[in-house]
């Protein structure tokens, strides 16, 4: 069985003309006179655009490879028995009553409604356009919204001196969008990289933009190199060279110069550098970011060796940071390099098996463990679940990339077609558009009054997506009598195959309550009444 789809995908806009060889990924017979319509055979004419997912600004992608065991492997465990934080009353014990609401942060200063949050959403085009629905829509949800790296460094009209970041209206753009309609749960975080440490970002957004939490980054489950983006104009391209930016061709150069006016290149790829990571200078780091004012810092690294995810944890713990985002491989990217998504890194379940794993021996030896969040991949509600249950009790949070983007974006292209359709009518204002459009509309208009005809259409369909996953969630945690998410742990799940039971630990299916089941079926003392794995 080959987990891997070469030569040939959606992402990059590619297929075989006939079956492929299944080690190559190339066609069984490779015609001299097609066209090219492989990756290898579009990289004889495109060269290097081909490493990347396309069309750049209009999309996320997530891997295609089929990773041995993923989450699907594990089923949720249900019971008729008992009630986990409320009263074991069938009138009492509904699954409207279930409390989705978590807390992360040393001091849990940090409350989020739902235990939810999105990636970092940075520097890429698609990212940009859609801020201020996911922003709004994370606000009015009680969830975090991650501003990603090279914000500043990429706002063409930011104010420098020194080389250091005096005012990025683009950045002041993305905060103040949140804050409009922050109510006190969720928050917002900005994240810095090694030019963004350059450029001064931490200084101007914690001092300067009120920024309370602040992340750094060693890295995301989708590569394992600095973020890139795109650039359309030779202007651009020589700025984010002069803001120190790695930037391919090199626009300084008289041949690049020459092939972009001739049409052979129409576009230049702007790199962040590689994070170099040292346990004094992350200890540093912290230290000054919360010399600077920030009440939180949190990190987020990606989906490295067995090795570096040790020295994640072990230096959280020792510095008591605030969230530690574990981000798997297999998750999504508004710009990455293909093959490094499907080939790089280690997928989430396995990367959570191993946070589990390291901080078990953390509480062991009686050390401070940070809470935790992972990423990658993760979509619907029993992925919150499962994700919640496999690392429990150290997971407090799930990161939602694509999903969250995604239902944003929907949210915004219907509701621009639903008012096209009602302006070309003149039946109905913008406001009855909306509420007719999104079943959470009459909700919304009731929290927030005339404010309603304001939110964005894409900021009310990430609320309405919550909405969902917060009703599912509700629905699987009563399944389990758990009624509040501490009490969720990794008794509620079973293993499907052996594969997965030997990679995460938990048990086999059929192996699954075996003790209570012999004491039940052998009729001895109260085991009939007793739940397995009761607190």
């Amino acid at each position: 069985m080959s987990f891997s789809k070469p030569n040939r995908s959606a992402a990059t806009k590619t297929r075989t003309r006939v079956e492929p060889a299944p080690v190559s990924g190339m066609c069984v017979t490779c015609l001299d006179g097609c066209p090219g319509t492989c990756e290898v055979g579009r990289s004889a004419i495109r060269g290097r655009e081909m490493i990347y997912p396309q069309p750049y600004g209009k999309v996320t992608a997530g891997a295609d490879k089929d990773y041995p065991i993923d989450y699907s492997h594990f089923n949720i465990q249900g019971t008729c028995v008992g009630a986990h934080g409320i009263a074991a009353d069938p009138d009492v014990a509904t699954f409207p009553a279930v409390d989705c609401s978590t807390a992360v942060g040393r001091d849990g200063g940090i409350k989020l409604n739902f235990p939810v949050f999105t990636g970092a959403v940075g520097s890429t085009r698609i990212a940009r356009v859609n801020w201020e629905d996911i922003a709004v829509g994370a606000a009015i949800s009680g969830i975090i919204v991650v501003a990603g790296e090279n914000i500043c460094g990429m706002d063409k009209d930011a104010e420098l001196k020194n080389g250091r970041i005096v005012r990025s209206p683009e950045m002041e753009r993305r905060v103040n969008a949140f804050k409009q309609w922050y109510d006190g749960k969720g928050g917002i975080i900005v994240q810095a990289n090694v030019e963004d440490t350059s450029l001064g970002v931490p200084e101007y957004v914690i001092e300067k933009l009120g920024i309370e939490i602040f992340e750094l980054k060693w890295g995301q489950g989708a590569k394992d190199i600095g973020g890139e983006v795109k650039l359309s104009t030779m202007e651009r391209a020589r700025q984010l060279q002069e803001r120190g930016y790695i930037v391919l061709p090199d626009p300084s150069s008289p041949a690049a110069e020459r092939a972009f006016a001739s049409g052979g290149i129409t576009e230049f790829e702007r790199h962040s550098r590689l994070g170099m990571v040292t346990e004094e200078g992350f200890y540093r780091e912290v230290e000054r970011l919360r010399k600077l004012g920030a009440k939180y810092v949190t990190l987020k690294t990606g989906a490295y060796r067995p090795a570096d995810l040790a020295r994640a944890i072990r230096f959280a713990s020792n510095a008591q940071i605030d969230l530690l985002t574990i981000d798997g491989a297999g998750g999504g990217t508004g710009m990455s390099p293909w093959r490094m998504m499907n080939e790089w890194g280690i997928p989430t379940v396995y990367l959570e098996a191993l946070t589990y794993r390291m901080c078990e021996q953390l509480r062991a030896q009686g050390d401070y463990v940070p809470p935790i969040a992972i990423a990658g991949g993760l979509c619907l509600e029993d992925h919150i679940f499962k994700a919640l249950a496999l690392g429990a009790p150290f997971v407090k949070a799930i990161c939602l990339g694509r999903a969250l983007m995604a239902a944003a974006m929907v949210g915004k292209n219907s509701g621009k077609t639903a008012l096209e359709k009602g302006q070309k009518e003149e039946t109905q204002d913008s406001e009855q558009v909306f509420l007719n459009l999104f079943a959470v509309g009459a909700q919304l208009k009731e929290r927030f009054g005339s404010d309603f005809k304001r939110l964005p259409a894409g900021a009310i369909g990430l609320y309405s997506y919550v909405d969902r996953l917060k009703q599912g969630l509700q629905q699987l945690m009563a399944g389990a009598r758990k009624f509040s998410l501490r009490y969720i742990d990794r008794n509620d799940l079973v293993s499907l195959t052996r594969e997965a039971s030997d990679v995460s630990g938990i048990p086999y299916v059929m192996e699954s309550d075996r003790e209570l089941v012999e004491e039940i079926i052998s009729g001895n003392g109260q085991a009939s009444v007793r739940v397995a794995g009761a607190h």
